[in-house]
C-alpha cells in the first residue's frame, strides 16, 4: 500500500509539473524506474513530452516541487529519429520508455499512438547480425578474454574485464535476438533474455572482481562462443582485400 501510496504521489507531481509548464503539449507521459516500481532514493522522474510547438528534440534536468525532474522533449516527428537511432545500436531506451510510460496527457490519441510505434519496435527486435559480424565479435572477445589470462597487473584487469563483460553480454543478445543495455541495464538485459544465465554471468563476474579468480569468467565466454565456434583467433583477417572475415 505504501509503495503504491508513493507511486501515486509521484504520478501527482509529474502532472503538476506538465499543467504548470507544457499546459498546450499534445502528449506527456511518467516513465522510468518510477513506473517499474524500481525507483530508489537518488531516482528522478523522468517525463516524456510531445508539443508540435517544440523545433527539434531537447532534454532538461530541473529540481521542482521537491523532486529531480528529467525531460525528454520532442515534437511529433523528432522522436523518430531517436527510436531509429535507438534500434540502430539495440539500445532502445526511448522506444522502451514510451512503452511503459504512464499517460498524464493526450490529445486526440497522439501519444496512445506513438505508444503503438514503441510497442512495434520493441516486440520486433534488433535486426540481425550478419555472420561477417558475429565471426568480427567471436575475434574481439577473444583477443579480450586472451588479455585477462595473461594479465597480471590488478588494475589493467579490472577494466580488460570490464569491457569483456560488456562485449560478452552484447554477443548473447544480438546472437539471441534481444536488446542490449548500458550500465544498469546490462543485467536488466540479460534478466529478459534469460534469468538463469543473467544470475551465472554476474556471479562469474564478481567472483573475479573479488577474488581475483579467472576460472568462471573463461568458463562462461568459452560456454557463450562455444556455439559460433570458439574462440578465433587463427585465419581472421579484416580489410585485406580478397580475404574473407
Amino acid at each position: 500500500m505504501e509503495e503504491y501510496d508513493e507511486r501515486a504521489k509521484k504520478v501527482r507531481t509529474a502532472t503538476q509539473f506538465i499543467f504548470k509548464h507544457y499546459p498546450n503539449c499534445q502528449g506527456a507521459l511518467l516513465a522510468g524506474s518510477v513506473v517499474r516500481g524500481e525507483a530508489t532514493r537518488t531516482s528522478d522522474l523522468d517525463l516524456v513530452i510531445f508539443d508540435d510547438n517544440f523545433t527539434s528534440s531537447f532534454r532538461e534536468s530541473l529540481i521542482e516541487f521537491g523532486w529531480a525532474i528529467e525531460v525528454f522533449a520532442h515534437n511529433l516527428t523528432s522522436y523518430q529519429a531517436f527510436f531509429k537511432s535507438d534500434c540502430k545500436r539495440a539500445r532502445p531506451s526511448l522506444p522502451r520508455m514510451i512503452s511503459e510510460g504512464i499517460i498524464l496527457a493526450d490529445n486526440n490519441g497522439i501519444v496512445q499512438s506513438i505508444k503503438k510505434e514503441a510497442n512495434h519496435l520493441l516486440e520486433k527486435g534488433p535486426e540481425k547480425w550478419p555472420e561477417e559480424t558475429i565471426k568480427l565479435k567471436r575475434y574481439f572477445i577473444s583477443d579480450a578474454l586472451d588479455d585477462l589470462i595473461g594479465s597480471s597487473n590488478t588494475g589493467e584487469s579490472l577494466f580488460i574485464a570490464n569491457t569483456l563483460a560488456y562485449i560478452t553480454h552484447e554477443f548473447v543478445l544480438r546472437t539471441n535476438g534481444h536488446w542490449v543495455g548500458d550500465s544498469k541495464w546490462i543485467v536488466r538485459s540479460l534478466n529478459n533474455y534469460n534469468k538463469s544465465f543473467s544470475k551465472e554471468f554476474v556471479e562469474a563476474f564478481d567472483t573475479f572482481y573479488k577474488t581475483g579468480s579467472k576460472g568462471k569468467v573463461i568458463q562462461l565466454v568459452d560456454k557463450v562462443l562455444a556455439p559460433y565456434g570458439g574462440r578465433l583467433f587463427e585465419g581472421f583477417s579484416l580489410g585485406k582485400e580478397g580475404s574473407n572475415q
